[in-house]
């Protein structure tokens, strides 16, 4: 097959999203698919490069930050990126395109439907569909909606990569079968090195923003000072100085360190060094923060909410609490912070579930099987 991916964001950037655009590209391409991803320029990233096999294409959309995007940014991609279409369609000669998110990138699917009858696949991310961080996007919900609704329906296919997401994709548009297909992780690249237990030693990953609950993690561990730990926060976000001012009012900000916005290579470093894996988020598709975390061998404590309870086993790989109950959380964390025994066996635990469950092979064998459904 010759299959365009398109995805407003590709590694370096953007976050989960792009991460899983690449890494199902790379595998396609290996299986002997031909794939082009069209994507967003940034910086001095190549207008025009082949990456482990596949050629990437960037287009001009006025992106002006390198982990995350706003409404602007989006609208101009889908106009620079339908420009763009005409000649690439002609070179390349698709024979079906995989949208990640409903908008900006379905958008650009649909518009290429309607031009040439290529089929095309939206895979649901999370912010894409509504009800999805209401207090983020109730406004973008309501007004993207129709649109959102053709799009889907236009596709051949729409797929969530959790159940929690399906369900509320569902609660949007009850007329679509929307089958799962979970995010998957990098076991090779994300792999569990020999590490200290002594010390618990916790890290989180993502954007500083409202969404993660990195603020209730704060009022969290402010309940547990007589405890020994260490807290690392890898990510950058409008919420960031908001936070640094909460632990400082805390009085722990001697025990939380903020490493702001990281590359691949220096957040491995990060899952290495730690020793348990902290996710209050409060609304997930499926975090692949905890994907990588459990790669790396780490127990994760977080949120029971929806992609991370599909992911973290209470009591076996982790620990699942109340979203919102910061003293849920706190008594959540403390047997992890007593215990180091604790934090080893279920960090082990952590690793084998996500090598029987969660590779990035099986997520594109998923996604193979998908297309070659949409072109029939």
């Amino acid at each position: 097959m010759k299959i365009l991916i398109i995805n407003s964001e590709y590694p370096p950037l953007g976050g989960g999203a792009g991460n899983a655009s690449a890494n199902i590209s790379w595998l396609l391409a290996r299986m002997g698919h031909e794939a082009l991803v069209l994507t967003s320029h940034f910086d001095a990233f190549p207008m025009d490069e082949i990456r482990k096999g596949v050629r990437i294409v960037r287009v001009r959309s006025l992106r002006r930050r390198i982990d995350r995007s706003n409404a602007l940014e989006q609208t101009v991609f889908i106009f620079t990126a339908a420009i763009r279409l005409r000649s690439l369609v002609r070179q390349f000669k698709p024979d079906v395109t995989l949208a990640f998110f409903g908008l900006p990138s379905g958008a650009v699917a649909w518009l290429l439907k309607k031009m040439s009858d290529i089929p095309y696949v939206v895979s649901l991310r999370g912010g894409d569909v509504p009800g999805f961080r209401p207090y983020d996007f109730r406004l973008y919900h309501k007004m993207a909606a129709p649109i959102l609704r053709v799009i889907w329906h236009g596709a051949a296919l729409v797929v969530a990569n959790s159940t929690g997401l399906r369900d509320l994709a569902a609660a949007f548009d009850s007329k679509l079968d929307i089958p799962i297909i979970p995010n998957g992780v990098d076991l090779e690249g994300f792999s569990a090195p020999a590490r200290d237990w002594s010390s618990p030693r916790i890290l989180s990953v993502g954007r500083v923003v409202y969404q993660k609950g990195f603020d209730l993690g704060v009022r969290a561990l402010a309940g547990l000072k007589d405890l020994e730990w260490e807290w690392s926060i890898a990510g950058d976000g409008p919420q960031m100085s908001a936070l640094q001012a909460m632990s400082q009012a805390a009085g722990l900000e001697d025990r939380i360190r903020f490493l702001g916005w990281q590359t691949t290579d220096q957040l491995k470093e990060q899952y290495a060094k730690a020793n348990l894996f902290l996710y209050p988020s409060r609304h997930e598709g499926m975090p692949n923060a905890v994907l990588e975390a459990m790669a790396m061998g780490l127990p994760v404590v977080a949120t029971r909410i929806a992609g991370s309870e599909e992911l973290v086993i209470d009591g076996q790989t982790g620990a699942l609490v109340r979203s919102e109950d910061v003293d849920a959380l706190r008594e959540g964390l403390r047997p992890f912070l007593l215990k180091a025994p604790k934090r080893e066996q279920l960090g082990r635990a952590s690793r084998k579930r996500v090598e029987e469950s969660f590779s990035w092979t099986r997520v594109a064998e998923q996604y193979q099987s998908i297309l070659k459904k949409a072109i029939k």
